[in-house]
């Protein structure tokens, strides 16, 4: 598979992951745009959100567990962070592998 996040979940790319599940891998940004920036990415390749079905829809509850588990971890739960989900190339979306970006750490400005 030619897909860059798939290649991190086989551990044929290194991370350094904050969080894992079965199902989740938390990775700090490579590119952060804030003090905390890490993105959530589910270990089955799904390109967006549109491929999320009734069959697949827990997973997007396993990425919230894990953002939660990942802002206890990194002390930002309490001030607060931002979660973002970039859908296609004109929603932004750089990699075509679903991910969320959890941002925080400090006051997210400029990012809505």
């Amino acid at each position: 598979m030619d897909c860059l996040f798939c290649k991190i979940v086989a551990k044929d790319i290194p991370s350094q992951p904050i969080v894992e599940t079965d199902q989740v891998i938390v990775i700090p940004d490579i590119a952060p745009k804030a003090k905390v920036h890490v993105l959530a990415i589910p270990k089955q390749h799904l390109v967006s959100l549109n491929d999320i079905t009734d069959q697949n829809k827990s997973i997007l509850a396993e990425l919230g567990i894990a953002i939660r588990q990942t802002v206890q971890k990194l002390g930002i739960a309490e001030s607060g962070y931002k979660v973002i989900v970039n859908n296609g190339r004109d929603g932004g979306q750089a990699v075509p592998h679903l991910h969320m970006h959890v941002l925080g750490g400090e006051r997210v400005q400029g990012i809505t």
